[in-house]
């Protein structure tokens, strides 16, 4: 039971965290930050949804946003937006799920078969979190450098270059707890399965038994002359 408890704590800690990195990484403005520079004067980030310049010297940021949602933008920007947002419902599902799952919380305290399926439910969901999120984040932080050393490659020192920022290191680290957190907790349904089964069974049989028992006590201390009455009684009705 304490092994029990203590990955599905385990799990649940890493479902939050990751789950609020793949939130905090989607809505935020530095997927892509230009590259150190000695003679840069500002910090230039850009983001999914818009695009910021934070002067170096005063720390004012001035933010731009992108066109509407469906304006014409580079496939790397669509499927990236649409891959975040499908993993961050994933994880928030997930999370949500799990906490149900939890035995400290007092949701179907007398079937913990189904509370076993909920977390492993949540398990699933995470799992599937973690595929989109790493898929994005990486495709864009490769996409990233492929771009970058493709003008490097043709000698093009003009305009920005740029890096692959902090939100998008947050996708990676999202994604990654939503793959530990899953394993986490569909292992703990399978480790528990059994002994949560066997648990039930020996209950219903035991509560069987007792009924078998009280049914059986109540037959054998029934009065003789009770037994014969009826009888009697059955006999002359016929009659």
């Amino acid at each position: 039971a304490g092994m029990k408890f203590l990955l599905q704590y385990v799990g649940c800690f890493f479902a939050f965290f990751s789950a609020g990195f793949l939130i905090i990484s989607t809505w935020t403005d530095c997927w892509m930050v230009n590259a150190d520079d000695s003679l840069e004067v500002s910090t230039k980030c850009r983001g999914l949804w818009w695009e910021c310049v934070t002067n170096v010297f005063d720390g004012i940021q001035t933010c731009d946003e992108y066109d509407s949602i469906y304006a014409e933008h580079s496939v790397k920007l669509v499927l990236t937006r649409a891959m975040m947002i499908t993993a961050d419902i994933l994880s928030g599902f997930g999370f949500l799920f799990l906490v149900l799952g939890l035995d400290c919380v007092k949701f179907l305290p007398d079937e913990p078969l189904i509370k076993l399926r909920i977390c492993f439910v949540s398990g699933v969901l995470l799992l599937l979190a973690g595929l989109p999120g790493i898929t994005g984040s990486v495709w864009y932080a490769v996409d990233v450098y492929v771009e970058r050393f493709s003008l490097l490659f043709h000698n093009v020192f003009l305009g920005i270059q740029y890096k692959f920022g902090w939100s998008c290191w947050l996708g990676m680290a999202g994604s990654l707890g939503c793959f530990l957190s899953g394993s986490l907790l569909t292992c703990c349904m399978y480790l528990f399965r059994e002994t949560s089964s066997g648990r039930f069974h020996s209950a219903y049989s035991l509560r069987k038994g007792y009924s078998s028992a009280t049914t059986v006590v109540t037959n054998t201390h029934l009065p003789p002359s009770q037994t014969a009455t009826s009888k009697m009684y059955a006999v002359d009705t016929r009659v």
